[in-house]
């Protein structure tokens, strides 16, 4: 087993990559459903998963199952027009790494064939939701899903969902994809998610883009060490402080 530190630094440089990797959103494809209340998907999707795992654990059961089933297309959307130099041909890869996931479930290599799932489909999520929120309310969104994130750890909300959550496993020992997992450390969709927005959000700007990435690759491992003094931080957090170092620089420049 990898130690802790290193398992939730490969974590938090996976959320970086990801402010690197969306092509920039089209308006062309979704722009008749644009509006600014499509950023309510992102604090909603805390919100929501907690409030139904509390309500009824059974819930935890039907969300893996869901990520079961979305995340493989998603993640192959990803590959093949999504991510910055994806090509057709290469949606296909979808298949190996979801039969690694399943064939060596539990072990490193299966592992990190689940984490690259789960980080193409929340690229696919990520550029879905740019593409029919205006830019403005989509940081409001990403601001306010780092401060819901904050007060329900803050609360002790989110451990005990979030742990059913986790502990939730589809038959035949199928890969587990409604959360991120690589050696001791474990992170939630979510945290991914936000980041894959970020990344849609600052792409139409592909030196921007790079810069919000390098941001992050600094902040959310830095972010990690408060990990010396709690059990679990809220890591859409450092997501929402990239995107307000890159306001403030911008602002300043100005």
């Amino acid at each position: 087993m990898l130690p802790f530190w290193l398992s939730i630094a490969v974590l938090s440089l996976v959320q970086a990559a990801l402010v690197a990797a969306p092509r920039p959103p089209s308006l062309a494809v979704l722009g008749r459903l644009r509006s600014r209340w499509w950023a309510l998907v992102l604090p909603l999707s805390i919100v929501v998963v907690v409030g139904a795992i509390a309500l009824e654990s059974a819930s935890a059961r039907f969300l893996t199952y869901l990520a079961l089933i979305a995340v493989p297309p998603l993640a192959a959307a990803a590959l093949g027009w999504l991510l910055r130099g994806g090509r057709p041909p290469w949606a296909i890869g979808v298949v190996p790494l979801f039969a690694i996931a399943w064939a060596a479930e539990g072990a490193l290599g299966g592992e990190t064939a689940a984490l690259a799932l789960s980080a193409l489909a929340c690229v696919s999520l990520g550029w879905l939701v740019a593409c029919v929120v205006p830019p403005r309310w989509l940081k409001l969104g990403i601001y306010v899903m780092a401060a819901v994130d904050a007060y329900l750890i803050a609360s002790n909300l989110l451990q005990e969902p979030n742990a059913t959550l986790n502990a939730a496993a589809p038959a035949a020992d199928l890969p587990r994809l409604q959360f991120a997992s690589f050696g001791s450390a474990v992170m939630g969709f979510g945290d991914l998610f936000v980041a894959a927005t970020l990344g849609a959000l600052l792409a139409s700007d592909r030196r921007l883009q790079l810069q919000g990435a390098a941001l992050a690759a600094v902040i959310c491992p830095a972010f990690d060490l408060l990990f010396f003094f709690v059990d679990q931080t809220p890591a859409t957090v450092p997501i929402a402080l990239t995107l307000a170092c890159l306001e403030l620089t911008r602002r300043v420049r100005a």
